[in-house]
């Protein structure tokens, strides 16, 4: 045996390697995200399930469930250009920041969110997941930007690490989980208190009752503050800039 133990596939892939992979997968985007000087981000998620008009038009019909939500994917992309042109200007006032959109890197909002910076000329980030149905980023990240986890808790950690802001469009299993953990940090005070937002009203009131969870006493009436709900892009937008805006100015003790 001739390799250098931190060029032996074998071993890096061994049980015994298992902290250095762990280890690799945060030192690696940290050591990224400071080269790039990415401070700040507005995580976007929702299904990867909505697809694009172009993808929907061929395959029209083939899955009417998802039909009504197609809407969802150019309010994300609307949204997500908002943001990136904010955060064009963010460094003038909030000097050493950045802002950028951050999704999971597939396909569905998480394609749109990145297709919207892209559209606005920005870069964005991408979190993606190595799946046994293989993932692959979308089109739309910024390549220098875009990130494979084998760990699903590693790229959580990263997606709350600069995280100033959340939305949470429609979605499934996935949707759900990072949207409750991310009430559960905020919630805890392990993370800070940042806006959250769940974009469209509708669909979250019908398939979740917060109200009720509340009634039951099982989270405390304060706790349906964590979250506020919009239902256009524009919406969405001056929620986030001006919560961002309060809780940066707070932070860093800037002048308003």
């Amino acid at each position: 045996m001739t390799d250098l133990s931190f060029e032996n596939r074998d071993f890096l892939w061994g049980d015994n390697a298992g902290p250095v992979r762990i280890l690799s997968e945060y030192l690696h985007p940290k050591a990224e995200f400071a080269k790039k000087e990415i401070t700040d981000t507005v995580v976007v998620f929702g299904s990867a399930r909505i697809p694009s008009p172009e993808i929907a038009r061929d395959h029209s019909g083939k899955n009417g469930r998802i039909e009504k939500f197609l809407p969802y994917y150019q309010d994300a992309v609307q949204f997500s250009a908002l943001i990136t042109e904010w955060g064009k200007t963010f460094s003038s006032e909030f000097s050493g920041r950045s802002l950028h959109i951050c999704t999971g890197g597939g396909p569905g909002i998480m394609e749109a969110g990145n297709r919207g910076a892209h559209e606005s000329h920005g870069k964005s980030i991408a979190l993606n997941i190595v799946l046994p149905h293989e993932q692959h980023v979308n089109p739309y990240a910024t390549e220098e930007l875009s990130f494979e986890f084998h760990y699903f808790f590693m790229r959580k950690l990263w997606f709350m690490k600069k995280c100033r802001g959340m939305i949470a469009f429609p979605g499934g299993f996935g949707t759900f989980d990072e949207l409750f953990e991310t009430l559960t940090l905020v919630q805890t005070g392990k993370k800070s208190r940042i806006p959250i937002i769940l974009y469209g009203r509708k669909f979250w009131n019908e398939v979740i009752n917060f109200q009720a969870l509340a009634d039951h006493g099982l989270i405390s009436s304060e706790d349906l503050d964590l979250f506020a709900f919009a239902d256009t892009p524009e919406e969405a937008f001056v929620y986030f800039q001006e919560k961002i805006r309060l809780e940066l100015t707070k932070k860093l003790g800037t002048k308003t």
